[in-house]
């Protein structure tokens, strides 16, 4: 399938954590129904290790999960995860894979990916931020709220690690403040009024 043949206004969410993100990661996609027309993008922030979450997820939900690669098709009703050491742009409905820009200390991939987002889309955006330390994907909820799309950010006595979520919130372009489970129902709700 190539990008032409994929509807490029279907809801993107993209779900940014680290660590403590597999828990939010497994409880968000439990409440998920596999066929809402929604593609579902998780940027986990790690820095050294290889992602195993493509291996650890099919699990939790009925929609595909696959590891992304040069060029993949972003899709409705998959999961996508990001490979570790990358920043992840999206161009012309693929998916494009760079070098890491901030090898050192915190990375900022989460960030990178959602303002690739607001360059690049039309159609619905959703910008989830889960558990994890520091504050990447903070500085571009702005620009994901004035394009329209909707921010959201984890409860944080629900998650494992509240720095990430805090900082999203101290940033004020946060829209929700909910538990994994209560933002499944927020994109399943929002992805019904988009169809």
């Amino acid at each position: 399938m190539t990008a032409d043949d994929v509807a490029k206004d279907f809801p993107i969410v993209c779900v940014g954590g680290s660590a403590g993100g597999l828990d939010a990661y497994i409880r968000l996609l439990r409440h998920l129904p596999p066929d809402m027309g929604v593609a579902v993008v998780i940027v986990n922030h790690q820095r050294t290790l290889a992602t195993q979450l493509h291996e650890l997820l099919p699990s939790y939900t009925r929609m595909p999960v696959e590891l992304i690669s040069e060029g993949l098709v972003l899709e409705p009703d998959h999961v996508f995860i990001i490979p570790g050491q990358r920043d992840l742009l999206v161009l012309d409905g693929e998916f494009r894979l760079k070098p890491i820009s901030k090898p050192r200390g915190w990375p900022d991939v989460i960030t990178v990916f959602l303002h690739s987002l607001t360059l690049q889309r039309k159609g619905t955006l959703i910008a989830v931020i889960v558990s994890g330390y520091d504050g990447d994907g903070a500085a571009a909820l702005c620009d994901i709220q004035e394009m329209g799309g909707v921010t959201i950010a984890q409860k944080p006595e629900t998650a494992k690690l509240p720095d990430m979520p805090e900082s999203a919130i101290a940033s004020g372009y946060i829209d929700l403040i909910l538990s994994p489970e209560q933002i499944a129902q927020e994109i399943i709700r929002i992805a019904r009024k988009a169809s």
